[in-house]
C-alpha cells in the first residue's frame, strides 16, 4: 500500500469519525433538551418606568396562565414560544414582543411598549395615540400621564380600531373607490340603453310611407295612412322621449352618489390632516417647558364647516383659552405668553373667564 493510500484511508476514517461525534453530539444534546424543563418565567418590559404602565409583569403572566400556556415544569422542547408572542402582541399598546429559552431553562418575554403621545376621551372614545398616529383602547388601570384630549371631537376611525390610522383611512379611501367604480360599472347598461333610444329615434325620423299605386290607392285611403304613420310616430316619440329622460336620470342619479362618495374621500381626508394637526399641536405643546406645565386639558371639537377647532385650560387663573384652528400655532402662543406677561400679570388672573386667540394681531378677552 502506497503512501497516499495510506493518506486517504487515514483522512477518510478521520471524518467518518468527526460525522459519528456530531451525530452522537447532537443525539445527547437533544436527549438533553427533552430532558431539560422550564426552571424560571423572566418578564422585562422595556421603557415601563420612564413612560407609564400600560403592561407589566403581573398582567403577562396572568395572560399567559389565563391562555392556557405552561411554562415553569414544562419540557423546554414543549414550549410555544410563538403562541406566547402572538398572545402579547394582540395588545395593541405591545409595540415588540420576543420570547425565547436561554441554555440554563429560563423563559425569556421581552417587552417593548409603545410610547402614547395622547390619550383621546371624546364622544365616548376612550384610546392613546402615539406620535405616529397609532390608535389603541386604553387599558384598564394604566397610569400613563400624557395629555388629554376631550370634547366632541371625531377623529378619522372607528371607536375600537386598533392599528396605524393612515391604513386605516386608505382602507376606507378604497372602499370609497371601489364603490365609485361599481357606480360607474351599473352605468353601462345605460348607456347602451341610451344608445339604443337614440338610434330608434333617428330610425323614427325615417320613416316614410309611399303611394301605392299599384293597388290603384285613392288620396282618401293614402291620407288616412298618412295620418296614421303621423299618430304613431307622435306616439313613438313620446315614448323615446320619455324612455330617454329616465334612462339620462338614473345615470345622472348614479353620478349623483359618485359625487357623494367623491365628497366622503374628500371629507375622509380633510378629518385625517386635521387629526396629524392635532398630533403636532400636542408634541408642540409637550416640546415646551412653560406650555407642557401650563396646559392642563385639551378640549377639540368641530364646527359646523366641519373645522377642527380647540380650547385649551390652563393651570393658572379660571378661564378657558380658544385657540381656534390649528394653524398659526406659533404665532397664537407667542401672542398668549406676551398677554400673559403684560395683561393677566397686572390685571389679575381671574379677571377673565374667556381668552380668545383666534384672530390675528389681537386677544379678545370676556369677562
Amino acid at each position: 500500500m502506497n503512501s497516499r493510500t495510506v493518506r486517504y484511508v487515514v483522512l477518510t476514517l478521520l471524518w467518518v469519525s468527526v460525522a459519528a461525534y456530531m451525530l452522537y453530539a447532537g443525539a445527547t444534546a437533544r436527549r438533553e433538551r427533552k430532558a431539560r424543563k422550564v426552571a424560571r418565567l423572566a418578564i422585562e418590559v422595556v421603557d415601563s418606568t420612564a413612560h407609564g404602565h400600560l403592561v407589566s409583569a403581573a398582567k403577562v403572566r396572568r395572560w399567559i396562565a389565563a391562555e392556557g400556556i405552561k411554562t415553569v415544569g414544562t419540557p423546554v422542547s414543549e414550549v410555544d414560544l410563538t403562541g406566547i408572542e402572538q398572545l402579547i402582541a394582540r395588545n395593541g399598546f405591545v409595540d415588540r414582543v420576543a420570547a425565547y429559552l436561554s441554555y440554563e431553562g429560563t423563559l425569556h418575554v421581552k417587552i417593548s411598549q409603545r410610547e402614547p403621545l395622547l390619550r383621546l376621551l371624546t364622544d365616548g372614545m376612550n384610546a392613546y395615540v402615539t406620535s405616529e398616529g397609532y390608535v389603541f383602547a386604553a387599558p384598564q388601570a394604566s397610569s400613563l400621564y400624557v395629555p388629554v384630549v376631550t370634547g366632541s371631537y371625531r377623529p378619522p376611525f372607528a371607536d375600537k380600531y386598533t392599528g396605524d390610522v393612515r391604513r386605516y383611512v386608505d382602507e376606507r379611501l378604497r372602499e370609497i373607490d371601489e364603490r365609485i367604480a361599481d357606480l360607474e360599472r351599473e352605468k353601462y347598461p345605460l348607456y347602451t340603453a341610451e344608445l339604443e333610444n337614440d338610434r330608434n329615434t333617428s330610425a323614427l325620423r325615417r320613416m316614410r310611407i309611399k303611394r301605392q299605386w299599384w293597388r290603384l290607392e285613392s288620396s282618401e285611403a293614402f291620407d288616412r295612412r298618412v295620418e296614421e304613420l303621423r299618430e304613431k310616430k307622435a306616439s313613438l316619440r313620446r315614448a323615446y322621449r320619455y324612455k330617454g329622460q329616465e334612462i339620462r336620470r338614473q345615470i345622472e342619479h348614479l353620478g349623483e352618489e359618485q359625487e357623494a362618495e367623491r365628497r366622503k374621500q374628500k371629507k375622509l381626508e380633510k378629518s385625517y390632516e386635521d387629526f396629524m394637526k392635532l398630533l403636532t399641536f400636542v408634541e408642540t405643546v409637550e416640546d415646551d417647558d412653560f406650555w407642557r406645565s401650563e396646559v392642563v386639558q385639551i378640549a377639540a371639537y368641530t364646527t359646523s364647516s366641519g373645522a377642527l377647532e380647540v380650547e385649551l385650560v390652563p393651570r393658572s387663573g379660571r378661564f378657558t383659552i380658544r385657540f381656534g384652528r390649528l394653524e398659526r400655532v406659533e404665532e397664537k402662543f407667542d401672542k398668549l405668553l406676551r398677554f400673559y406677561r403684560r395683561g393677566l400679570s397686572v390685571l389679575g388672573w381671574d379677571t377673565y373667564r374667556s381668552i380668545d386667540v383666534r384672530y390675528a394681531g389681537q386677544v379678545v378677552c370676556r369677562r
